[in-house]
C-alpha cells in the first residue's frame, strides 16, 4: 500500500485559502462527531461559511436535497443564524487526507465533505472543441498514448483549429459532418462535438462524490489518465441552476480509447468524483455567467518534479448551460433530488512526462489544485482506488440518520 503521507507533495501543503470565504454566499457539507454537532448525533451536516466561522443549518436543512427544494435558499441561509461549530481554518486543517479517519463513523473531528449528496453526478463529454479533438485522438490510438501525438497532427490538420466556432446542431455542422464522413473523418466524437445531442454520462453515484483534501483515485491497471479541471452546477427538480463549485473529471484514457463502451469504467471509480471546497449559490454577487465566463486553472505537482498547468477558459464551451440542462433534465427525465453537473473542459495535459511523443499521465502522489478566484481551489492527491479509503457511506447511512434526528426532533417535542 503507497502511504503519500511523507510525499513532498504533501509534506507542509496547506488549505487554507482554498475558500474565498470573504464573499459570497456559500453551501456545503461536514461531517460532525456527536459531541459537536448540534443535532446530537454523528453525521453529515449542511453547512455555510462566513468569513472564518463554519456555521451548521440543521436547523432549517438536514440534506443538500432540502436547500434544493427550497424556492428562498439563498436569503434563508444568509439570515438565518445557525450554529457555529469551529472555524474554517480548523475545518480545513482537519481534512487533510491524513489528518482523517479510513472510516467517518471514527471521526473525532469535523472534516469537510463533498458538498452534494443524493443528487445524481452527471458530466458532460465533448462540450469544447479542443476536449472533441482529443477524444478522437483517443479513439484513433486505441487507448496506446505512444501513437497519440503523430494522430494528433493528422486530426487538427484534416478537422481544422475553427471548429470551435461551430454551433452544434446548426446547418453549417451538418455540411461539416457530411464532408468529414466523405472523408472518412467522421467519429462518434464528432456526432456529440457538433451534432444535436449533448453527451451526457453518470459520473458518480450519489454520495460518491470525495472532498477537498482528499486522496482521489485512478485503476492501478491504467497507464493513461488525466485529471479534468471543471465547473459543476447545482442544479434543482425544476431545472434551475442555484449554485457552482469547482470539480475534476477523473479520466482513464486508455480505457475510453480502447472502447467508448468502456466509459462507466473509465469514469466511475472508487474517489474519481473530487467535488469542491463548497458550492457558491447565485445571488446578487456571483451570477451563472460569471461561472461561465471563469478560467478555471489547473495545476499538476508530481513527486518527481513534473509541473504541468493549463486552463479551462469556460467562456469558449460550444454548448450553453441552459441548452444542455434542457436535454437532461425535461419531461422525459426527472431529478426529484436534483443534479450536479460537471459541464466538460478544454483542457487535459498532453505534455510529455517520461518518453517522448507518451504524453502524459498520472503518478502517484500527484498533487491536483483546480482553482479560479471566485470559487476557491479544489486540492486532492492521486493514488491507487483500491489504497484510498472505500466507500461506505451512502444512502442507506443517509437515510438512517435523518430517521434518527427526526425521531429525537419528536422526542423533544
Amino acid at each position: 500500500m503507497t502511504d503519500l503521507t511523507h510525499f513532498n507533495t504533501v509534506k507542509e501543503f496547506s488549505l487554507q485559502g482554498c475558500i474565498p470565504s470573504n464573499q459570497g454566499t456559500w453551501l456545503g457539507r461536514a461531517w460532525l462527531p456527536a459531541d459537536i454537532s448540534p443535532l446530537g448525533i454523528a453525521g453529515p451536516v449542511v453547512i455555510t461559511v462566513r468569513q472564518d466561522d463554519v456555521i451548521a443549518l440543521c436547523d432549517h436543512y438536514l440534506t443538500i436535497s432540502d436547500v434544493l427544494a427550497d424556492s428562498n435558499a439563498v436569503q434563508t441561509i444568509k439570515q438565518t443564524q445557525g450554529s457555529l461549530i469551529c472555524s474554517l481554518t480548523e475545518l480545513l486543517e482537519n481534512s487533510l487526507f491524513y489528518q482523517r479517519e479510513s472510516q467517518l463513523s471514527d471521526q473525532s473531528k469535523p472534516v469537510l465533505l463533498a458538498p452534494n449528496d443524493v443528487q445524481s453526478i452527471k458530466a458532460c463529454g465533448v462540450t469544447f472543441a479542443a476536449s472533441m479533438l482529443e477524444r478522437m485522438i483517443e479513439e484513433r490510438a486505441l487507448g496506446d498514448p505512444a501513437k497519440a501525438e503523430a494522430i494528433r497532427a493528422m486530426v487538427h490538420q484534416t478537422v481544422g483549429d475553427d471548429i470551435g466556432s461551430i454551433v452544434p446542431g446548426s446547418e453549417q455542422a451538418m455540411a461539416l459532418k457530411q464532408q468529414l464522413i466523405d472523408q472518412g473523418m467522421w467519429s462518434q466524437y464528432l456526432e456529440v462535438g457538433i451534432g444535436p445531442d449533448v453527451e451526457v454520462f453518470t459520473k458518480g453515484q450519489p454520495m460518491s462524490a470525495i472532498a477537498c483534501g482528499q486522496e482521489l483515485g485512478v485503476l492501478a491497471t491504467s497507464q493513461w489518465n488525466n485529471p479534468e479541471p471543471e465547473i459543476a452546477l447545482l442544479i434543482n427538480a425544476q431545472g434551475n441552476c442555484i449554485g457552482a463549485a469547482l470539480a475534476n473529471d477523473v479520466n482513464l484514457r486508455d480505457y475510453e480509447g480502447r472502447s467508448a463502451l468502456l466509459l462507466g469504467k473509465a469514469k466511475d471509480q472508487n474517489g474519481s468524483s473530487p467535488i469542491g471546497p463548497l458550492f457558491r449559490l447565485f445571488d446578487g454577487d456571483f451570477t451563472l455567467e460569471d461561472a461561465m465566463n471563469a478560467e478555471i486553472t489547473l495545476t499538476i505537482t508530481g513527486e518527481d518534479g513534473f509541473v504541468n498547468q493549463g486552463a479551462n477558459i469556460m467562456s469558449q464551451i460550444s454548448r450553453t448551460p441552459e441548452d444542455i440542462i434542457k436535454q437532461v433534465c425535461n419531461r422525459s427525465h426527472q431529478y426529484p433530488d436534483g443534479i450536479t453537473m460537471m459541464l466538460g473542459t478544454m483542457f487535459a495535459p498532453t505534455d510529455d512526462r517520461h518518453e517522448t511523443g507518451m504524453g502524459f499521465t498520472h503518478e502517484l502522489g500527484d498533487r491536483v489544485e483546480i482553482s479560479t478566484p471566485k470559487l476557491g481551489k479544489l486540492v486532492n492527491w492521486v493514488n491507487h482506488c483500491h489504497q484510498i479509503p472505500s466507500w461506505q457511506y451512502g444512502i442507506t447511512e443517509l437515510m438512517n440518520f435523518v430517521c434518527q434526528v427526526k425521531v429525537a426532533q419528536a422526542n423533544a417535542n
